[in-house]
């Protein structure tokens, strides 16, 4: 752990026992609280191991999105589903089916989703061709990238010895 030393006997707890699903269900929060506390009352901490850090700001990287998002699962409301509306290809009603223009606007609605799924194969062969080489190609400059910034934490850690 960097910028702490440990005195010996000394105890740091940073992993408690924690349960990936069901969380929800009877009797798994009571269980994985027990857990936790027989662990804490196990090895209990000799001090605040994380003391030199500043206080985290979990609302940093929040946007009014990630928050609505939040109120809505806090609210325990479902997600709405996507609108499949854009994709139908409704008849003109009963009573315009005898409209030329309704006709008309029913006919432009289904080119138009002609059109985009046309767009849509073009780009998924687009794809096909050169997404691959695209990835390594940006997998290559990740790598550069890490190598670049490892070469600067080196200099930086030759300054601070």
């Amino acid at each position: 752990m960097a910028g702490t030393s440990l005195v010996a006997g000394e105890v740091v707890v940073d992993a408690l026992p924690y349960f990936d699903q069901g969380y929800d269900a009877a009797g798994v929060r009571e269980a994985a609280a027990a857990l936790v506390e027989e662990e804490t009352r196990r090895y209990r901490p000799t001090k605040n191991y994380l003391s030199y850090l500043p206080t985290p700001d979990y609302s940093a990287f929040e946007t009014e999105i990630m928050r609505n998002e939040f109120e809505r699962l806090s609210a325990r409301q479902p997600i709405e589903l996507l609108s499949m509306k854009r994709y139908e290809l409704p008849a003109p009603s009963s009573g315009q089916r005898n409209d030329i223009t309704a006709w008309q606007e029913c006919v432009n609605n289904s080119m138009a989703q002609l059109e985009h799924q046309a767009v849509r194969i073009e780009n998924l062969e687009i794809m096909s061709q050169h997404g691959c080489n695209a990835w390594k190609v940006y997998n290559e400059n990740l790598v550069h990238m890490i190598e670049s910034a490892q070469k600067d934490l080196q200099k930086l850690s030759v300054f601070k010895t």
